[in-house]
């Protein structure tokens, strides 16, 4: 992992002293990589391996000269005295152990994780201020000249503001992987903890990185850590998981990894700034910087962590001199107190409930035999999409994840007088879920967390709606917001102002609370409050949403929405502050990825034609996922406003409300807007749309 010289740096050699005697425990398995690391540094006199120590014996020939070999580490310690450093590299249960047993007699390296609890992890830090013994944990990642240029870009603010902090992994593990050991995949073994997992080991580089990049390095820089875990493979513990991170600083850092991508892709750390992105492939020590100053990209060497505990050594043993003192070594760069947030990751994983299996018909298994291994479908735009929004897979609604609490949300389906036979309409869908009510309660406050529908589906059960999106993670299914109330921005993300000329990030998110919400069939009705970001109330709302059946393949969704002003309001957005064209703002459907899309009215189509028209109506037909279907979109029956659309950037239809002018409203004044959306399994021709939307369209002439 990572660029490392073969030489050792001069800096790094010991002129006048003997070679540190150092001794391995555990030569298979990567202790096999510092079996390889060791004998170079003994060809540069670093250091000399005198002894290992393994049940299962090193291969003849693998050892230099001379190295003894020992079944244990008892018998290890007990036949060679004068250690100076001792390397374990054993299965993740029994660190604690041999550490604790190591510490009297040398000083430490760890693998990671360096124990498989914090109970244990306490233990050791105990152990080694008692023995005044310096321990690293393998984190070899942290030895990356890179992450000075990381914290040198965000001190000049290159990126501006850091906002978050994601860690994305995508590997590829067969079933040999898994029967390569009994501990492997396990959660315990023989009553043992073990926490042997996507987050804990393979990809347990991602985590401890973005704690180092965020500064987080003891249990007190963490003020939350949640999980949400999965696995394919029939093991304990997760292969596919997101962890979400908040540091007692108020970042988010979401890591999302699994161990079962279509393809292994280097995984990477990406940083998101107010004014750009840093992404660090942390495996091969590249850096790519994008920013109003251009995009750049580096790749930097690395410091040998044995390296670096050896010389940490010799200058904290050094006599007191004019150029250097015990006092002031320099400190090591994977110290064990600094394992303290990962190791908080890591308590959060092992008290988790266990993770749940993935039904079997959303995982594709790859090969035969032992070299099968399983594909979940669409992990990777899953994993883009947590990483964009700060959200776990429960929260992005995918249909293998566990329910979120929200998940008991009011629903839309067919009211009664559309049962099957009511009405002369036989659509036999009278149970059908037609859309679910979202609060948008837990989202991040970028967001501007407010409720909306999500999914939307037609009557055969074809998906139309789509919601955190990576492209625009604020974009959330079918519903009603703006960018600029009274400085206040309820849509999310950034917020372009006539000033600055420009979107710009700003701490300017509010978020719309539900006061009581009602159901029943075929009805929902919201009582809404718009709070600024101090909780000044600036608008109620209340928004009703009605469903009926057309026909055998049509509903129709009838949403109404009366705002009031609290205060004296300006209801705007970009277009309204000077972004021409971007005038969204109002009614906003957000539609999923779709293939063969087109958008008309009855005067034009496509996207340039249609977009800033103010056609009675608008329809979207394509090829979706579950299906084909077509969604028309009738004009508000109290005015006319402009539509806005957009098929090349991403898939959204709105209303805009404040398409280059702001609406004002005195405090106590409503505005009332209702729009009524078709929604159609298949695809209707223009022809067909008209005549659908014939009734609605003479009704609010």
């Amino acid at each position: 992992m990572g660029t490392l010289s073969t030489p050792v740096p001069a800096e790094r050699k010991q002129p006048g002293h003997e070679p540190s005697r150092v001794a391995l425990v555990g030569v298979h398995g990567f202790g096999a990589h510092h079996l390889q690391n060791l004998e170079r540094l003994q060809a540069n006199g670093v250091v000399r391996l005198v002894a290992v120590a393994d049940p299962n014996p090193p291969t003849p020939g693998a050892l230099p000269p001379g190295t003894a070999v020992f079944s244990n580490l008892d018998d290890l310690l007990a036949g060679t005295p004068a250690l100076d450093l001792v390397i374990v590299a054993t299965p993740i249960q029994t660190h604690a152990q041999l550490a604790l047993t190591t510490l009297p007699h040398a000083d430490l390296y760890l693998e990671k994780p360096p124990v498989a609890s914090l109970a244990d992890f306490n233990r050791l830090q105990e152990a080694a201020a008692a023995a005044g013994r310096s321990v690293q944990v393998g984190f070899q990642s942290l030895g990356s000249r890179a992450l000075q240029a990381i914290e040198e870009l965000l001190a000049e603010g290159e990126i501006g503001t850091l906002l978050g902090i994601s860690a994305t992994g995508r590997w590829v593990r067969d079933r040999a992987y898994y029967k390569r050991s009994r501990w492997a995949g396990k959660r315990s073994l023989d009553g043992v903890d073990v926490v042997d997992g996507v987050a804990t080991n393979p990809l347990a580089h991602a985590i401890a990185t973005a704690l180092r990049i965020a500064g987080a390095r003891t249990v007190d820089d963490l003020a939350s850590v949640e999980t949400d875990l999965y696995r394919a493979n029939d093991i304990e513990s997760d292969d596919t998981s997101v962890i979400r991170i908040r540091t007692a600083a108020g970042l988010p850092i979401t890591c999302a990894l699994t161990l079962c991508a279509a393809e292994s892709v280097e995984p990477y750390i990406t940083l998101q700034g107010s004014e750009g992105t840093a992404v660090f492939h942390y495996t091969e020590d590249r850096l790519r910087v994008s920013s109003a100053a251009g995009n750049r990209e580096t790749v930097y060497n690395r410091v040998d962590l044995t390296e670096d505990l050896l010389e940490h050594r010799r200058e904290q043993r050094a006599p007191v001199t004019g150029l250097i003192s015990p006092a002031t070594a320099a400190p090591l760069i994977s110290p064990l107190a600094y394992s303290g947030a990962f190791m908080q990751v890591l308590e959060a994983i092992r008290t988790a409930e266990s993770p749940e299996l993935i039904p079997e018909q959303y995982v594709t298994w790859e090969g035969e035999g032992d070299a099968a291994r399983p594909v979940i479908d669409g992990i990777e735009a899953a994993l883009e999409r947590a990483t964009a929004a700060h959200v776990t897979f429960s929260e992005l609604g995918l249909p293998w994840a566990r329910p979120t609490v929200d998940a008991e949300r009011p629903v839309l389906s067919l009211p009664d007088g559309d049962e099957p036979g009511a009405s002369g309409i036989e659509t036999g869908k009278a149970a059908v879920v037609l859309a679910t009510l979202q609060s948008g309660a837990g989202l991040a406050a970028r967001l501007s967390p407010r409720p909306y529908l999500h999914p939307v589906r037609t009557l055969a059960g074809v998906k139309v709606t789509d919601h955190l999106p990576a492209d625009h993670p604020w974009h959330l299914g079918a519903g009603f917001a703006f960018q600029d109330v009274n400085g206040t921005n309820f849509w999310g993300g950034k917020t372009y102002t006539r000033a600055a000329g420009r979107y710009e990030e700003r701490q300017d998110h509010g978020h719309i609370i539900e006061r009581s919400t009602t159901s029943g069939p075929g009805l929902l009705e919201q009582e809404l409050s718009w709070q600024a970001p101090d909780g000044a109330e600036l608008l109620r709302e209340r928004r009703t949403t009605r469903s009926r059946a057309i026909d055998l393949r049509t509903w129709q969704l009838e949403l109404r929405t009366e705002l009031t002003a609290v205060v004296d309001s300006s209801l705007g957005g970009p277009g309204s502050n000077g972004a021409l064209g971007s005038g969204y703002g109002g009614f906003f459907w957000r539609l999923p990825a779709c293939a063969g899309a087109e958008v008309f009215t009855a005067e034009g189509r496509g996207e340039p034609e249609v977009h800033g028209s103010t056609s009675p109506w608008l329809a979207w037909t394509a090829d979706f996922p579950e299906g084909p279907a077509t969604l028309v979109f009738a004009a508000p029956a109290e005015a006319q406003d402009p539509w806005f659309v957009r098929m090349a950037d991403y898939p959204a239809v709105a209303s805009a409300l404040a398409w280059d002018r702001p609406v004002d409203l005195a405090a106590g004044d409503p505005l009332v807007r209702s729009f009524t959306v078709w929604i159609v399994d298949g695809t209707l021709s223009p022809a067909e749309v008209a005549e659908l939307t014939a009734g609605r369209v003479s009704a609010a002439g």
